[in-house]
């Protein structure tokens, strides 16, 4: 029986935090769904078409040399749904500190509530990526900033790009 997760999230960008959590769920997992969620209030600033290119690009490595097979959708409805439609009996989720913990817990217990076959696993961010969040990387670049330490070099550039354009 292959072990599947999901793992989701905006991803707008994916960082070097996403990416270590992803790396640490492919060491327990077969199967690891990236979800890319797609909700009508929020304006992205990458379409969800460039965010799922980006996750293929960053992520499809990390599975493979795990061994595990990685899979990238969108979502617009809950995650429990997804999970779901797509067979995970886990949800992945990161913690950079307390605060994320305190909000974590609450989803977890939640997503317990709706969907109790599916388990929610917490992996500790690394202590290299625990201050990168994407709200701050997208500050950082459209004020001119370099985020090349915070996210991969294909994000760095796509954001560069949609810098200068504006």
């Amino acid at each position: 029986m292959i072990r599947t997760a999901l793992y989701a999230g905006s991803f707008d960008p994916v960082t070097n935090g996403h990416l270590d959590v992803i790396r640490q769920a492919c060491r327990l997992v077969q199967g690891l769904v990236i979800a890319v969620g797609v909700h009508p209030g929020k304006t992205p600033l990458f379409s969800p078409e460039e965010r799922l290119e980006l996750l293929r690009a960053t992520c499809e490595p990390l599975a493979a040399a795990e061994g595990t097979q990685l899979s990238v959708t969108t979502f617009d409805d809950l995650a429990v749904t997804a999970a779901r439609r797509h067979g995970a009996t886990l949800f992945i989720r990161g913690l950079r500190d307390g605060t994320d913990l305190d909000y974590e817990m609450q989803l977890a217990g939640m997503n317990g509530t709706m969907a109790p076959e599916v388990q929610t696993v917490f992996l500790p961010a690394s202590m290299g990526v625990r201050p990168i969040t994407a709200t701050l990387v997208r500050q950082i670049a459209a004020m001119g900033g370099d985020v090349s330490p915070f996210v991969p070099g294909a994000v760095a550039e796509r954001l560069a790009a949609r810098f200068r354009k504006s």
